[in-house]
């Protein structure tokens, strides 16, 4: 039994021992007047576990968004990988037939480029380029 039902039984001692003093004429009154005490301890303990749920999910939900997330699977990165080589053949001969070995250049190095930032958008380190650490989850 913690303090706060010592303190509610001791209210209710208290109802019980105004009630023989008053009559039952007072009876319905000393009731409400303590269940109205109840209600408040209820309502009290009920916000504070709400406020409690609501920070943990906003706790996780800030480390969610802090930790680099995979969304591709396998499949997605194989997949766009044999597309931008199926694509690459009649791109190849688009450029190369109308601008000749310089078209043939910025058609290659158009389809490295989009490999390339696929490559860096699925991983993030992948290029030395690392996101800053943070001791602590206090600083700013």
């Amino acid at each position: 039994m913690d303090a706060r039902d010592t303190e509610l039984k001791k209210e209710l001692d208290a109802s019980l021992q105004a009630r023989r003093e008053l009559g039952e004429e007072y009876e319905s009154a000393l009731v409400d007047s303590f269940l109205e005490k109840v209600d408040q301890r209820i309502d009290g303990a009920v916000e504070r576990r709400v406020r409690r749920q609501f920070a943990e999910q906003q706790m996780t939900a800030a480390r969610d968004s802090r930790s680099p997330k995979a969304t591709d699977t396998w499949g997605e990165r194989f997949g766009f990988g044999i597309v931008s080589l199926v694509l690459a053949v009649p791109l190849s001969a688009i450029g190369g037939g109308v601008g000749h070995l310089p078209g043939l250049v910025v058609t290659w190095l158009g389809i490295v480029g989009v490999n390339v930032v696929q490559a860096a958008r699925t991983h993030p380190g992948l290029f030395g380029r690392r996101e800053p650490t943070r001791d602590s989850d206090w600083e700013d």
